[in-house]
């Protein structure tokens, strides 16, 4: 029977994560509409995921350009020299951004298995601005690092799951 209790709460878990995926910012009596469930409980398994760190936060999904910005990916592959700890402490405790505060911002930092060791995406107001901080990022570390590529996003089709509300309007650029 303890096991079914779990199943239960796992699965009610899921459904909440997902219509808060949907749409963060919807209140609680609409999700617990959607999920089947009552306004308490839903408002205890958000509580209870956010003590538990399954949810880190809420953020609002925007347009780059209407902050006047670009957004970028630098893909990265390591050599086999392991990183020492203030590299380390660097990359964990966002002193990255401190390399060049005024043109970039960091939006994730992924560790990765396969074709790359490390992805970042972050948001600058131009291309220049983008390879001066991959570059000096490079450079800073280039004992542990091999080579980079620097991707710029032309347009999300989807962010954080959602659908771009004006593809419509892009979809000419495929």
């Amino acid at each position: 029977m303890p096991n079914r209790r779990k199943e239960t709460r796992l699965s009610d878990e899921m459904k909440v994560l997902d219509a808060l995926e949907q749409d963060a910012k919807e209140n609680i009596d609409e999700i617990a509409k959607r999920c089947g469930f009552s306004r308490q409980k839903v408002w205890r398994i958000i509580k209870d995921l956010e003590q538990r760190k399954v949810i880190w936060g809420y953020t609002a999904v925007t347009d780059e350009e209407t902050k006047n910005q670009k957004h970028f990916m630098a893909i990265v592959k390591r050599n086999t020299v392991p990183f020492d700890e203030d590299v380390k402490k660097e990359i964990m405790y966002n002193k990255l951004d401190e390399i060049i505060p005024d043109l970039i911002k960091i939006e994730n930092i992924y560790l990765t298995h396969g074709f790359a060791d490390l992805v970042f995406t972050f948001y600058a107001k131009d291309l220049i601005s983008a390879k001066k901080f991959v570059e000096r990022s490079f450079k800073r570390h280039s004992k542990y690092l091999r080579e980079y590529y620097l991707l710029e996003t032309l347009f999300p089709v989807r962010k954080q799951g959602l659908k771009n509300p004006c593809i419509k309007t892009l979809v000419h650029h495929l």
